[in-house]
């Protein structure tokens, strides 16, 4: 067994299915403590969002080949606006 921890990888959107890739959304966003909206919102509006910030890139997935599990996290770096 290795004891050195090994760094996540980040795995594009793309490279996953459309199933894959909803699949995934959907885990992430019905995780417990992800809900933190005044308003309620179904499931389709938020994995919409979710998809929409993994396509301009102000959202990524990676894998942890530690724990097997995926994770998608807010890029720490958004674009402006104006894409500057």
């Amino acid at each position: 067994m290795d004891a050195e921890e090994r760094e996540p990888i980040e795995i594009p959107a793309s490279a996953l299915s459309p199933d894959a890739l909803r699949g995934l959304v959907e885990e992430f966003v019905s995780r417990d403590g992800t809900d933190y909206g005044r308003v309620e919102r179904s499931l389709d509006e938020k994995v919409g969002d979710v998809l929409r910030q993994l396509s301009r890139g102000d959202a990524r997935i990676f894998f942890d080949p530690d724990s097997r599990s995926t994770h998608i996290v807010v890029s720490e770096t958004r674009r402006a606006p104006n894409g500057q």
